[in-house]
């Protein structure tokens, strides 16, 4: 028997009973999450809402462009849609996608993982009695992305579908008794409910560039910090301008621990493209990582597992309780996908497997010995540097020296002859006498 959820507004069916199949854009994503980290930097007070605009043929719902809405509070206090300026904006945008037509089909806003709340239902009321009957929920959890725990590659939000249902006749005082109490054609009072859909990701052309170009401008991005505010003209800043001077010039130069100065549009393209690569890289461990946690947690088959033969335990040691042991539920379209991935995996690699390992081989030895030669010439450089810095400090103690020996030493005076000398240093009359 299966629990009754702990969110009152979830439909109590399976998200499969509907057949609605929900096509995501990354460009809703893009939008949503610009929105939402406009709203947290600005302060901004009041719910996260937005509409979605794609299109629908028959079960299947794409999701392809969204905008956020202007929000003001309705007759009875709950937040309820502007009525036009929706009205307005969602005609602009109808303007600009003729070809494809694009409609509403839903809206966007933030909720918890336990799904939507009762201030959700005044706006998705108001779309499904003005605009569409079947418009979906798109909620974003912004805890997940707080507690990262997005790993795997599973995005943090829950698409919805609404549908209105009775109340289980299970779930009130009376069971049966109430049930067979009612009268004949009296029906029971129907509540708006939400209901969990899948979806894919799906992209297009154009998506795939405007993606590839927010990917390459991560590589260099910058955080600001928005908490240091300039001094006003009226009052006089208490900083020393020697050290606003060195700040400026460390906030200049300094990007990502790289100077900035030293930098051209082509290595700026190359640690971009060399970011997004990493980051592929690593989604791509994290999906390995979580195929095989889901595979070392799956059952012991009887048919590759051998099973040993039952002995009576030991009374001294304790049997094991079959719930102590946590395995995955199995989900066999997956292992056949898994098991098509593996069998794939002998077409990437080449014909010739052998040369193929004696070029990999090659092309590492002549990195490893461009490393090599390039640390022989910074160290050739850096010999003659310190050989040219020897060579000044020899040549100053040398003039020092000569300096010392013309002040007190015979050596500052051979053009004397040696009777001069005697008489200057030693004689009678002489100067030092």
């Amino acid at each position: 028997m299966t629990d009754m959820p702990s969110n009152p507004l979830l439909s109590t069916h399976k998200a499969s009973d509907s057949g609605l199949q929900v096509l995501l854009h990354p460009l809703v994503l893009l939008t949503i999450s610009d929105h939402i980290t406009r709203h947290a930097l600005r302060r901004q007070e009041g719910p996260i809402v937005g509409a979605l605009l794609g299109q629908q043929n028959g079960r299947d719902i794409s999701l392809e462009h969204a905008f956020d809405c202007k929000l003001v509070l309705g007759e009875g206090g709950e937040v309820v849609m502007h009525q036009s300026w929706f009205e307005d904006r969602l005609q602009q945008f109808k303007d600009v996608h003729k070809a494809p037509a694009l409609e509403l089909v839903g809206w966007f806003t933030i909720a918890p993982t336990s799904g939507p709340q009762s201030h959700h239902l005044p706006i998705h009321q108001q779309i499904l009695h003005t605009y569409n009957e079947s418009a979906v929920l798109l909620a974003f959890h912004p805890s997940i992305v707080a507690d990262g725990a997005t790993t795997g590659g599973k995005l943090p939000l829950t698409i919805y579908e609404s549908v209105y249902e009775g109340e289980s006749p299970a779930g009130q005082a009376g069971g049966d008794e109430d049930k067979a109490m009612q009268l004949d054609g009296q029906e029971a009072p129907l509540n708006l409910k939400f209901r969990e859909l899948p979806y894919s990701v799906e992209t297009g052309e154009a998506e795939m560039i405007s993606v590839d170009f927010v990917a390459r401008g991560g590589g260099n991005a910058t955080a600001v910090d928005g908490t240091i505010k300039k001094a006003s003209k009226g009052q006089a800043s208490q900083t020393p301008v020697g050290v606003v001077k060195s700040m400026e010039v460390s906030d200049k130069k300094e990007v990502n621990g790289v100077d900035s100065s030293l930098l051209s549009p082509e290595d700026e393209e190359l640690i971009a493209s060399l970011t997004a690569r990493a980051n592929a890289v690593k989604m791509l461990h994290s999906r390995i990582q979580l195929l095989k946690s889901y595979l070392s947690h799956l059952p012991p088959s009887y048919l590759t597992t051998p099973i040993p033969p039952q002995l009576p335990p030991a009374p001294s040691t304790p049997t094991p309780s079959p719930s102590s042991t946590q395995h995955s539920e199995t989900s066999h379209p997956l292992l056949r996908s898994i098991q098509a991935l593996i069998h794939r995996l002998p077409l990437l690699m080449p014909a010739d497997r052998l040369a193929f390992e004696q070029e990999v081989l090659a092309e590492k030895s002549d990195v490893s010995l461009v490393a090599l030669l390039g640390s022989l010439s910074k160290s050739v450089k850096d010999v003659r540097e310190m050989g040219s810095k020897f060579g000044v400090v020899e040549q100053a103690r040398q003039s020092a020296q000569k300096r010392m020996g013309g002040m007190g030493g015979e050596e500052a005076l051979p053009s004397f002859a040696p009777e001069t000398r005697t008489s200057l240093f030693a004689g009678e009359g002489g100067m030092w006498s």
